[in-house]
């Protein structure tokens, strides 16, 4: 790579925690919806084969949700917003998901994974966008199995995608009368159940891969890593502060176009 393209990527990716960071906070979900499509871009701008540039894409945003989901939920903690009882409830399904999902990226391809996070992503917009209060699927969110069933298939979308689980764990939870504040400060918390064993699993999934770039182990580029953690981290309890100053409604609309965006470019990338 040349100098001026390594300093445009550093640039690029300084941007990208900050915007992530604060997205972490806001929405409680660790920033990966943002990192996964600017990392694919920025892969391919330096030439990284297309074969492995959305895998690496989505394990090293992974990654990054590690200390920006932590820093995230420990922030929202602080404001007593966070449904420890329901995050616990979890604890085993959603990293049976994250495993699973581990396994299937090994075997599927670029296409497929961005087929997976842009139909999710326009789902959960349009839901947020067309929301209303009568939306409802129950009064309480309900026990287990299904919230077993549930947790499971949350760990394992959300790996596939990248992302720390807030966009589905936050339509779950509001479907079920949760106030949206609270939905936010819990996915935080699921972000954690995620990435941390999403982490492990892109590792060993590209384990040996020869068309890796450059600092890369599995899946995951330590490069982009290193260049953007420091600014996640500093960003995402500005994010949580804001959150906790929005009304519900300017954060589902908000929310919901940034996915809409989101679902457009990965649908562009495939059919345009």
């Amino acid at each position: 790579m040349h100098l001026q393209e390594i300093l445009t990527f550093a640039l690029a990716a300084i941007a990208v925690g900050g915007v992530a960071g604060l997205l972490a906070g806001i929405f409680g979900i660790g920033g990966g919806a943002v990192m996964v499509p600017i990392f694919y871009q920025a892969l391919g701008y330096l030439g990284v084969d297309g074969t492995v540039r959305m895998h690496v894409a989505v394990g090293s945003s992974l990654a990054i949700i590690v200390p920006t989901s932590i820093r995230s939920f420990m922030a929202h903690r602080k404001h007593g917003a966070v449904d420890m009882d329901l995050l616990k409830s979890m604890a085993l399904s959603v990293p049976a998901g994250v495993v699973l999902a581990s396994l299937v990226a090994a075997h599927i391809s670029s296409a497929g994974l961005r087929l997976i996070f842009a139909c999710i992503a326009i789902v959960v917009g349009l839901r947020l966008l067309l929301n209303r209060e009568n939306w409802r699927l129950g009064s309480t969110i309900p026990g287990n199995p299904w919230r077993s069933i549930f947790g499971l298939l949350l760990g394992f979308f959300s790996t596939l995608m990248g992302i720390g689980g807030g966009i589905l764990n936050n339509t779950f939870m509001t479907l079920y009368g949760r106030p949206i504040h609270q939905a936010v400060a819990t996915s935080a918390g699921v972000g954690v159940l995620i990435s941390v064993p999403g982490l492990i699993g892109y590792v060993w999934a590209g384990w040996g891969d020869p068309l890796l770039p450059v600092g890369s182990t599995g899946f995951v580029n330590w490069i982009a890593f290193a260049m953007i953690i420091p600014v996640t981290m500093i960003a995402a309890p500005v994010g949580a502060r804001i959150a906790h100053s929005l009304q519900k409604r300017h954060m589902e609309i908000a929310f919901g176009l940034f996915m809409l965006l989101v679902a457009a470019r990965f649908f562009y990338s495939l059919y345009g």
